[in-house]
């Protein structure tokens, strides 16, 4: 399914944002999926860090772009210029701090306000494996997500609980929609879109690792 054409070359450049309160976790997601790594000792990010990954998606290389902003008030009108540009956005909360998920609304307005409109979101809940210290019910979020017109999804960096499905789910959006951009002239999508996407994580942490969509 891979194709040695495709190595050293890359057909997308998808850039995905990661906001929210300090301290939910959005450093750990990115290096559980970047690198398969997780770190009690994790500490704030100051400003803004990258980490890349290459996917192959319906035989296309797909480089994602993963920026971490930071979550500290003092630097939002510093991230907020990183919003450009981005075809996805992840906003993370810890479901075991209330507080984090209700500034999900202030972050959400942010992100739209310096954002595309086409931007693909993602609700993130984060910290799951603490089932016992649960302050936002799934319920919640769930309204708040339909409400918003945002996916959703449950995860766990400690555990590695949807992290992968999670950035997969946004990035095959962000291809879909991008595809469909490109193809919209075609006679054999009618206007239905791609009916069956490939992925292939292409990286040494999970070689020969596919999903479909």
């Amino acid at each position: 399914m891979t194709n040695n054409n495709h190595h050293n070359k890359i057909d997308y450049v998808f850039k995905v944002v990661l906001i929210g309160d300090s301290s939910v976790g959005k450093t750990q997601l990115l290096a559980r999926f970047a690198r398969n790594e997780f770190s009690c000792d994790s500490k704030a990010t100051i400003g803004v860090e990258v980490q890349t990954k290459t996917l192959i998606i319906d035989t296309n290389t797909v480089k994602a772009q993963i920026w971490d902003t930071a979550g500290q008030e003092r630097y939002r009108a510093v991230t907020s210029a990183y919003y450009r540009g981005a075809l996805g956005a992840m906003l993370i909360y810890d479901m075991a701090k209330r507080q984090s998920f209700e500034h999900m609304a202030k972050w959400l307005q942010e992100l739209r306000e310096h954002a595309d409109k086409n931007i693909v979101v993602m609700l993130i809940g984060n910290k799951c494996d603490l089932a016992g210290l649960r302050a936002v019910p799934t319920e919640d979020a769930e309204d708040f997500a339909h409400r918003e017109n945002l996916f959703f999804m449950e995860t766990s960096a400690l555990d590695s609980t949807n992290v992968e499905t999670c950035f997969i789910t946004i990035l095959t959006e962000i291809y879909k929609i991008n595809a469909r951009k490109s193809l919209s002239g075609a006679d054999d999508l009618n206007g239905t879109g791609l009916r069956r996407t490939t992925i292939i994580l292409n990286n040494h942490d999970d070689a020969g690792k596919g999903c479909c969509f």
